[in-house]
């Protein structure tokens, strides 16, 4: 009862607007979690929000769409149109990186409710003359609210409407006049509108949040001659070969000192002989930590230079953000608060019991002095941001703190709204989503994993439809250096072209781990294991990049493909077709306007040739199933004329795994 008597004593004290509110409004979409995270576009994309709408009795109501950028004190509004059963929906656009807020109003519409009683009134063949009175009186408060001509141009069609010495015809047609109907809707009475309660939120980043091509390759394997570690200066003698494969982002593993105590050996080995460089996600040593270089790949300006020259290829250089420490870090000299102590005095290595990771030390996110610790290392990121780094690929996201992570993205993306942040999270569907929430603009899936036509179409249909669409942004990678799938061990080279092609047309974001993937490397440690044999994570590699049986012209191939066809630069439009043959799969994608048309058909199989009929959804293509249609091949070149939903395929895995269709039906 508290909430009534509070409305009531505002009415009866002379401040009951809210009383006499009558439109209720709901389910506003899009929105996450009942609006207590954003949603997220790239810049130029819009926001479609519908909600419902109504109020009591049968008057009808007006509803528009507020939006703003978080810096703006004014509101724009775009009127929402009605979509039947109490729903509307309006647009926005999205020009500038950084966070919109956005809420819908709505109000009742006396002057339109006078309009269509006045209508059916006349199509009665009722007495209008009191009618015609009161639509002046509405028209007329409407004139007080205008402004210039428009003002001016009420008041005469007020006076209009009561001039009774006018022809009753001529007032009758000049009370239904479309053009100044426009007019009055400009300037709504809102005394009592209802505005909904919560503010919504859209983080807008910019385009290569969702659209890229990601090379993770080890700076230290980069030598142009077996045994020696590479450089920074190495690394930008390989820019111009990633660049013509096509990838905008090159991706390092931590370029930090590596400890020394408790290094890991050859193929994880506990003990480590003198020669082994160790792995890189064991940070800092003497020479420094997380804002140091390792003193073999060059210095703070090489870096700096490195980062500059990628740029003029067209890469951005994207640095691993791991929250983690060696046992010869600094910080555990200096800040041993940051960190778990045992009881017996020692401090808490990593541990996945029953295994142990000696050479790595998390942070304790409930340390007392939690403050201190979240500062530092947001200085981290601020440093190499300094250094010319706008994206990183944080390493294991979910053993770190959900309140760390969206208090840092916020505050970085407040100074520096191009940054963006990959979440190499593979944890539970919840924890993963959790995150994307919180702010990282992409994601990594379980997209290694899923293999069979079923649990790709089912996995990728949650991917890509709200509400996950709307705050997971899914980053696709075949392979990484901890991840080499049973389906890339067995499956040979073909397999590693198949998994490329999904991954490079199923998402706008996608990324390989450098030379492996290229050169099919697939040797398992041993049997059941995801890990490589000879990993690089542990050992110094040196790749023949140029061997003849690279995938490097295949990769370069599709990447040129995905930069010339618009639609391949999301994935909102990813659609499902049916083939006959359950080894094959087929889906497409649209460009948002319709003008460009991709169908994808893949082979599954790695072994065998397929062959079929796909049954292509010509409705969902906006294609006229009475006419034939072109299938340009853009993998080939090869043009095959289709005629109505059902064609024939053969896909042979070794030689031709992959369709790759732009869809075309000219005009009659």
């Amino acid at each position: 009862m508290g909430a009534v008597q509070d409305l009531r004593a505002n009415a009866l004290t002379g401040a009951g607007v809210a009383a006499r509110r009558r439109v209720a409004i709901e389910n506003i979409q899009p929105q996450v979690d009942c609006g207590r995270f954003a949603i997220k576009r790239v810049v130029g994309e819009s926001v479609v929000v519908e909600a419902d709408a109504f109020a009591d009795g049968h008057d009808h109501i007006a509803c528009r769409l507020l939006y703003r950028f978080e810096h703006d004190a004014e509101w724009t509004h775009v009127p929402m149109v009605p979509l039947g059963n109490d729903r509307w929906r309006g647009e926005f656009s999205v020009s500038s990186m950084g966070r919109y807020l956005y809420t819908v109003e709505s109000w009742v519409d006396h002057l339109e409710t006078w309009r269509a009683d006045f209508l059916k009134r006349v199509a009665a063949g009722q007495d209008l003359a009191v009618e015609l009175r009161i639509g002046a009186d509405l028209i007329e408060q409407t004139a007080v609210r205008a402004a210039g001509d428009d003002a001016g141009r009420l008041w005469n069609w007020a006076r209009r409407l009561r001039d009774e010495r006018d022809d009753l015809e001529a007032r009758k047609s000049a009370a239904i006049r479309e053009d100044l109907f426009e007019i009055a809707r400009r300037y709504p009475d809102l005394r009592f509108a209802t505005r909904a309660e919560a503010e919504l939120g859209v983080i807008v980043d910019r385009e290569k949040a969702a659209f890229s091509a990601w090379y993770e390759m080890f700076p230290r394997s980069c030598a142009l001659e077996p045994g020696r570690h590479g450089t920074f200066h190495d690394c930008e003698a390989r820019l111009p070969e990633i660049a013509a494969m096509g990838f905008d982002v090159l991706y390092f593993p931590p370029i930090h000192p590596i400890g020394l105590r408790f290094r890991k050996g050859r193929n994880n080995a506990v003990e480590a002989t003198a020669e082994d460089p160790g792995s890189p996600w064991a940070i800092g040593a003497r020479d420094g930590g997380h804002k140091s270089i390792h003193s073999e790949l060059g210095s703070i300006d090489d870096f700096r230079q490195l980062v500059a020259a990628a740029r003029q290829h067209g890469i951005e250089i994207a640095l691993d953000l791991a929250y983690q420490c060696s046992a010869d870090h600094p910080y555990l000299q200096h800040h041993r608060e940051w960190f778990r102590t045992r009881p017996d005095g020692s401090i808490q290595y990593a541990e996945n019991p029953p295994k142990k990771y000696q050479d790595i030390y998390p942070f304790d996110f409930e340390s007392e002095h939690w403050a201190e610790l979240w500062d530092e290392l947001k200085s981290i990121a601020l440093f190499w941001i300094a250094a010319g780094v706008r994206i990183f690929r944080v390493d294991n996201p979910h053993t770190k703190s959900f309140a760390f992570w969206e208090w840092m993205i916020d505050e970085l993306k407040k100074q520096y709204p191009d940054v963006l942040f990959l979440s190499e999270a593979f944890t539970r569907p919840r924890v993963m989503q959790r995150l994307a929430k919180l702010g990282f603009s992409q994601s990594y899936t379980y997209f290694a994993w899923r293999n069979t036509k079923q649990e790709i179409t089912e996995y990728f249909e949650e991917l890509t439809r709200p509400p996950v669409s709307e705050y997971f942004r899914a980053n696709l990678w075949p392979n990484t250096p901890d991840i080499l799938t049973a389906f890339l061990q067995n499956g040979g080279r073909a397999a590693f072209m198949i998994r490329f092609l999904l991954a490079a047309t199923l998402g706008a974001n996608y990324g390989i781990y450098g030379p492996a993937f290229e050169l099919a490397e697939n040797v398992a440690r041993e049997p059941g294991s995801e890990e490589y044999l000879d990993s690089e994570k542990y050992e110094l590699k040196h790749w023949d990049i140029h061997a003849s049986s690279s995938l490097s012209g295949l990769i370069g191939h599709v990447n040129r493909i995905r930069r010339e066809n618009p639609a391949l630069h999301h994935d909102r439009t990813l659609h499902f077709h049916r083939t006959e043959n359950p080894e094959v799969m087929c889906y497409s994608k649209t460009a948002p306007d319709v003008t460009n048309l991709i169908l994808v058909l893949v082979n599954l199989d790695p072994f065998h040739k397929q062959t079929g009929f796909v049954n292509v959804d010509l409705d969902e293509l906006r294609l006229d199933a009475a006419r034939p249609f072109e299938a340009l091949d853009l993998l080939s070149g090869e043009v095959y004329t289709w005629h109505g939903s059902r064609n024939y395929f053969e896909l042979t895995p070794a030689v031709r795994p992959a369709h790759i269709l732009r869809l075309e039906q000219r005009g009659v």
